[in-house]
């Protein structure tokens, strides 16, 4: 399976790396040390870093980790030196509906078998950090509850890596009702996807050591009988949690399947969190290449807009330019059968990111089915809408199939060395009028409406002092608005959110619109039912 991949050695060779700071893993993986960031020798350079996002998807996505994984490829093949920071596959999408995440054909990260499944445990050690803080809150209540909390406001559920919607709505310390004497007895709580869970989002938003044991602190797990905030840190869960997340905090080095240099780090969903790669992967390549690649998760309306509005002013990071990932099928989906119909979901995505000032290059990833005819409408839109545009072939050609989007894209930082970049929102916008301007200026909606629980949820967290934190919405990834059925780029609705919840160790509140789910559940059929192992030891039917 590994007979084509360079040594890692090979890999660390072609980003200087001091060997100090490589921890080695197999023969084709590292992991790397923070101390990087402190290197005299890193800390002096400065890339380029480039965000990939898409047009609204298809269940099957449009390949947007392929482009990604096929533009670094490209900037390579024009003389460029250059990284991708992307995530780590959760088990869910890989077992669920979409498979596998990491790329495809020519154009993936390797090893994809191992990436795809266990890789180095980081996804199994923060699911392990997430319910060692669960089994803390049942176990304080158990023993006294010294802290008064209230067993029926706790807010920390369990965290599983897989779709399992049958752990949704679960009870916990199930007892006979003659027998109940503890606090916490018939508990109703439930099950999260890992890459829902906080510590993900505080994982992948942490820049230190330091930072990771802060965030761990200020986690709300719930809340005391006088209605004040309890936090991770109340019950000493916050050293066994920094043990647990050691070395998922590293990211980890390997490489595409042309030897480019590739950093896989953190997995947050971008329909239900930030979604994107970690802060330190990405600090970590803007040190090391000329042009850093980073995949926002789903289309411009989830984790692009997260990543502007959320991650670049926590991190400080401030992209160069925007790649939007479309294609023949998504538009003909959007426009329920009509290509010439969908194309208003691009105009608006294309609006999307222009609207943060970020310069934009449209990637029409081609399809095997797709005909010229069909390509040359796409063209013609871009043209005729102003917008920088290439055809990526990156799944059958490789890097030779993204040299024209890599050119276009250099083409278009060159003449845009700095650009004036904004957010939807001003710092110190209250928590509804901020959800006001990102239901009308991102999702194209005419209104918003808070229902009586997510009302008095948001005013809870705003007594308690975090009216001030962004706002990352849950929300359907198959339309612009919050009904995943309506195709297109709708107008004159209404944003409906059923409910607040709060991150405080990440920093943002969530406010979850119609019915979005935060486990997943598995279709009725599975890529589970295609993937198993041959004779020879290897895995198949996974990409």
């Amino acid at each position: 399976m590994h007979k084509n991949l360079l040594p890692i050695e090979t890999i660390v060779a072609k980003l200087s790396l001091p060997e100090s700071v490589v921890e080695k893993r197999s023969a084709i993986s590292a992991k790397l040390s923070l101390d990087l960031l402190q290197e005299e020798s890193v800390r002096s350079q400065q890339g380029k870093l480039i965000l990939v996002t898409a047009t609204t998807p298809t269940a099957s996505g449009e390949g947007k980790t392929v482009t990604s994984i096929g533009l670094v490829q490209g900037l390579e093949r024009i003389g460029k030196h250059a990284i991708i920071t992307s995530r780590e596959p959760s088990l869910g999408p890989v077992f669920g509906m979409k498979g596998g995440a990491a790329g495809g054909g020519k154009s993936q990260i390797e090893p994809s078998e191992s990436i795809n499944l266990h890789f180095h445990g980081d996804f199994h050690a923060i699911t392990s950090a997430h319910n060692l803080l669960a089994a803390l809150i049942d176990s304080h209540l158990f023993h006294g509850n010294a802290l008064e909390i209230n067993a029926d406001a706790i807010t920390w559920p369990r965290a599983l890596d897989m779709n399992d919607r049958a752990l949704r709505s679960i009870l916990v310390s199930v007892t006979p009702p003659d027998r109940m004497q503890r606090d916490g007895s018939n508990r109703a709580t439930g099950f999260l996807i890992t890459a829902a869970s906080e510590i993900m989002a505080i994982l992948a938003l942490a820049e230190s050591r330091e930072d990771l044991r802060d965030r761990l602190t200020r986690i709300v797990i719930g809340e005391n009988r006088s209605g004040s905030p309890v936090f991770a840190g109340d019950l000493g869960a916050v050293g066994p949690m920094m043990a647990l997340l050691k070395e998922a905090l590293l990211p980890n080095l390997v490489q595409t399947t042309e030897g480019t240099p590739a950093l896989v780090h953190c997995g947050p969903f971008a329909n239900i969190a930030h979604g994107t790669s970690s802060v330190l992967s990405q600090k970590m390549g803007l040190c090391l290449a000329d042009y850093v690649v980073n995949e926002t998760g789903f289309a411009s309306d989830l984790g692009f807009e997260k990543y502007m509005d959320i991650v670049m002013p926590s991190s400080g990071i401030r992209p160069s330019a925007a790649v939007l990932v479309t294609t023949v099928q998504s538009m003909r989906n959007q426009g329920e059968g009509s290509l010439e119909a969908g194309l208003h979901n691009l105009e608006k995505h294309m609006k999307i990111v222009s609207g943060f000032h970020l310069p934009l290059v449209v990637a029409i990833n081609r399809f095997p089915k797709d005909t010229d005819e069909e390509l040359a409408m796409l063209k013609s839109f871009c043209e005729a809408q102003g917008a920088a545009f290439a055809l990526s072939e990156a799944f059958v050609k490789g890097g030779e199939g993204a040299v024209d989007l890599a050119r276009e894209v250099v083409a278009l930082i060159d003449a845009n060395p700095q650009p004036d970049l904004t957010t939807t929102y001003l710092p110190g916008t209250p928590p509804v009028e901020k959800l006001r301007q990102l239901a009308r200026s991102i999702y194209g909606a005419k209104d918003l409406q808070l229902s009586e629980r997510a009302q008095t949820k948001l005013a809870q967290f705003e007594r308690w002092g975090y009216g001030h934190l962004p706002i990352c919405v849950a929300k359907t990834q198959y339309s612009l608005s919050d009904d995943p059925k309506r195709m297109g780029a709708p107008a004159d609705w209404t944003l409906a959110i059923s409910d607040m919840a709060l991150s405080a160790g990440a920093g943002f509140l969530i406010a979850i619109s119609g019915s979005m789910m935060l486990m997943p559940g598995l279709p009725k059929s599975s890529r589970a039912m295609d993937i198993d192992v041959d004779a020879a030891g290897e895995i198949v039917g996974m990409s």
